[in-house]
């Protein structure tokens, strides 16, 4: 049987004003609802500009308690209008360290467990590890009234094996809030950094039969030009929609669940597991 979700993804761009970003964001989630959406993710970081560009920055002020102000906004919210509310957010936990955090709400405004970024980089102008704490809170499934979904960070998104857990615990979508884009002035002898971004995120789809939404934000800050194009694809990498590449927008798609059914079976990906063999040996003289 066909089991159908609509999902959301809010792509914005964001300044340092916190509380018009909360206004602002609490609106698109309104306008996500009256698409019919049902699961509504933010973007990572959603209500702080992107920091850990900067090697060390004071930004002590912009952690939130879990719960706190956007749990409190954002729980009326999810009550009100009958949906599940991922919130992405700087989080100050109890023992005071700083994470990368999301926050999911289900539909009665009940804070579920909260997912902490596992994989942070340490790049120039992504300098995670100078202001988070690595997450040891486990890959988590949220076993919601419209789908069981797991939230994966970022950075998280380039490791098959976040992928495979979350899927082995029984996700049939993977919410992947980023924030990514190109630096200005700079060409990467890589090649696109935005081809790899999606191709590895649809390769997760293909390879464990889920749902994948990717949530990016959008706009220039500093060195960085954020490149949007938010996307849903199907449990074979079909793309379902994409976002604009410079606009806030509020996406909306309609998943069959069913399909990532079909997928596993036809193809055998997991039932075909060989977990037995998957060690290293070094071959060669010793």
């Amino acid at each position: 049987m066909r089991r159908f979700v609509t999902i959301a993804a809010i792509q914005s761009r964001v300044s340092n004003d916190t509380a018009a970003t909360l206004k602002k964001t609490g609106e698109m989630v309104r306008q996500a609802a009256q698409k019919g959406a049902q699961i509504i993710c933010l973007q990572e970081l959603y209500r702080t500009i992107y920091f850990p560009q900067y090697k060390r920055m004071d930004v002590g002020n912009w952690a939130e308690t879990v719960p706190g102000e956007s749990t409190r906004t954002f729980a009326k919210l999810a009550q009100e209008l009958g949906v599940v509310i991922i919130i992405p957010l700087f989080e100050k936990a109890k023992n005071g360290k700083y994470y990368n955090a999301a926050v999911v709400i289900d539909q009665s405004g009940k804070l579920l467990p909260t997912y902490r970024k596992t994989h942070l980089p340490q790049d120039p102008l992504f300098y995670e590890q100078n202001y988070f704490e690595h997450g040891r809170s486990g890959y988590q499934v949220y076993k919601t009234q419209f789908a069981a979904f797991a939230v994966l960070i970022c950075y998280d998104q380039w490791f098959p094996e976040a992928a495979r857990a979350a899927t082995l615990a029984g996700a049939d979508i993977i919410f992947y809030p980023t924030a990514i884009g190109n630096v200005v002035g700079y060409k990467s002898p890589d090649g696109d950094w935005h081809a790899a971004w999606e191709t590895v995120m649809r390769g997760h789809a293909i390879a464990n039969g889920v749902h994948v939404v990717a949530v990016n934000r959008v706009g220039r800050e500093d060195r960085l030009r954020f490149w949007g194009q938010s996307f849903a694809c199907n449990s074979f990498g079909k793309i379902i929609k994409r976002a604009s590449a410079s606009k806030e927008e509020v996406l909306a798609a309609k998943l069959d669940l069913s399909h990532n059914q079909r997928i596993r079976e036809g193809w055998g990906f997991l039932r075909n597991r060989r977990p037995d063999t998957y060690r290293f040996r070094i071959a060669g003289p010793r």
